[in-house]
């Protein structure tokens, strides 16, 4: 398998030099795929459902930039070392034939990344997955066939408990907007796993995941309504895995980031030996979808790295006068509001950063603070550096997007933008980190064989 470098094409998608990075420093690397291991032949079909901007979605195409600090020095996955900091990550054997969020933002991150694939624009679908579902419904022909993975970040604001934490009952319709009915029904915000659910009954994955906030499983019954619910699929379809929570930083995420994952698997595809050991109850080690942590962030375990910290991750990065990327050149003006508000700290160079939110810009947390308002970076402060909040790179950064993906975007013939600052947090906040992905992607590839041969 060969990487080409430059502004190249795949098929007839052009690929272009369109972000500078300070990482990288001679920009941009496009990534053409050539299929000289025959992986295409093989590949896996992926369907992604609340695709966001794609944090998900990367982490299971594999082959995007990381801190080489996120993976063990000698690992398999890695397909070139790019500098002394950064490699190249290889790619895997899933492929994304649809995608679908609400947020028109969010499809321009991701088309614009996701070009240098050779993927059409016409496969990421700006529409709620509640509109998709009925249209199918009504005889038209929305979902590919032959889907090996659905994978689904289903809304989590009413389970956060950073919100309301309604839940179920949540007085929100599909594209948030509040419901004439106080009422909850199926089409509330926090019903739409059950239209995930659906989806899955039309195509039939071999295999789903979905991912969600770790206070989902805090509210009562809802993590075992669920689990039997996707169970349910395809009439009783699926076998689902006991959710796990796993937290971003045992797998090279320099974030202090939990997410619970549901993983099943179709009964009928699934290796009978390997289902009747499962139904047993006994989940073998070689059968657990669930990757291992690579980094011992919340336990101790010599064999393993130590945490990835936000100084490794953001140490190459220019500051923003002095920048022409255009994701680092802009952050948030919002004042320092004091302690006790939420978003007013100084990030931990040393350690994991925040957990990144999709928020207004007063709730950023902040690069730095100035020696009046606490700051700890003394040395930055003395070399004259501003107190300032975290840049949508920096953001983008701490969740493992790679530093060549374009989250703030100027219009090509007219002043503004056509993917903003404020936009670019709220999509960023809401995603999941690629590493994250990229561990549960690769654990699944290596236990495809074994599951449905």
């Amino acid at each position: 398998m060969t990487i080409e470098k430059g502004n190249k094409s795949y098929g007839a998608v052009p690929v272009y030099n369109d972000c500078v990075s300070d990482v990288l420093l001679q920009g941009q690397i496009p990534i053409i795929f050539k299929d000289e291991d025959n992986l295409l032949s093989n590949q896996k079909r992926v369907l992604s459902l609340f695709s966001g901007c794609g944090g998900m979605d990367l982490g299971f195409e594999g082959q995007f930039i990381a801190h080489k600090k996120s993976l063990l020095p000698d690992d398999s996955r890695i397909q070139e070392q790019l500098n002394d900091n950064w490699v190249l990550l290889k790619k895997t054997k899933f492929r994304t034939v649809f995608a679908n969020d609400i947020l028109p933002e969010a499809e321009i991150a991701w088309t614009t990344y996701m070009k240098r694939f050779g993927y059409n624009p016409s496969i990421y679908h700006c529409t709620s997955i509640v509109e998709l579902v009925k249209m199918h419904k009504a005889g038209v022909h929305i979902f590919p066939t032959d889907i090996d993975v659905i994978l689904g970040g289903f809304p989590c604001q009413d389970f956060s408990v950073a919100g309301k934490r309604m839940g179920f009952n949540s007085k929100k319709d599909d594209y948030g907007k509040l419901l004439s009915d106080e009422k909850p029904s199926e089409e509330s915000r926090g019903k739409l796993y059950y239209w995930m659910k659906q989806v899955i009954d039309i195509v039939r994955p071999k295999i789903f995941i979905a991912e969600n906030v770790k206070g989902l499983i805090n509210l009562g019954n809802v993590k075992d309504v669920i689990q039997k619910d996707f169970a349910s699929a395809d009439s009783g379809g699926y076998f689902v895995f006991p959710p796990q929570v796993l937290h971003a930083g045992n797998y090279g995420v320099p974030e202090s980031r939990e997410r619970v994952i549901f993983i099943g698997v179709r009964k009928d595809a699934l290796n009978q030996n390997v289902l009747e050991i499962l139904e047993s109850g006994k989940i073998l080690e070689k059968f657990n979808p669930y990757p291992s942590p690579t980094h011992a962030c919340t336990f101790q375990d010599k064999k393993l790295r130590p945490p990835v910290t936000t100084f490794d991750v953001l140490q190459d990065l220019r500051e923003p006068d002095l920048t022409v990327d255009e994701s680092q050149k802009v952050y948030s003006k919002a004042k320092y509001l004091g302690n006790g508000s939420q978003g007013q700290i100084e990030i931990n160079l040393n350690g994991l950063g925040p957990t990144i939110r999709s928020e207004h810009h007063g709730n950023i947390e902040f690069r730095r603070l100035s020696s009046k308002h606490g700051g700890k970076h003394y040395a930055e402060l003395q070399n004259g550096l501003i107190e300032r909040r975290l840049t949508p790179r920096e953001c983008a950064m701490i969740q493992t997007f790679p530093p060549d993906y374009n989250f703030v975007m100027k219009r090509e013939y007219e002043r503004g933008y056509k993917l903003s600052a404020s936009n670019a947090y709220k999509i960023i906040g809401n995603a999941v980190p690629p590493m994250l992905a990229f561990n549960l992607a690769t654990r699944i590839e290596n236990l495809w064989d074994s599951y449905f041969n």
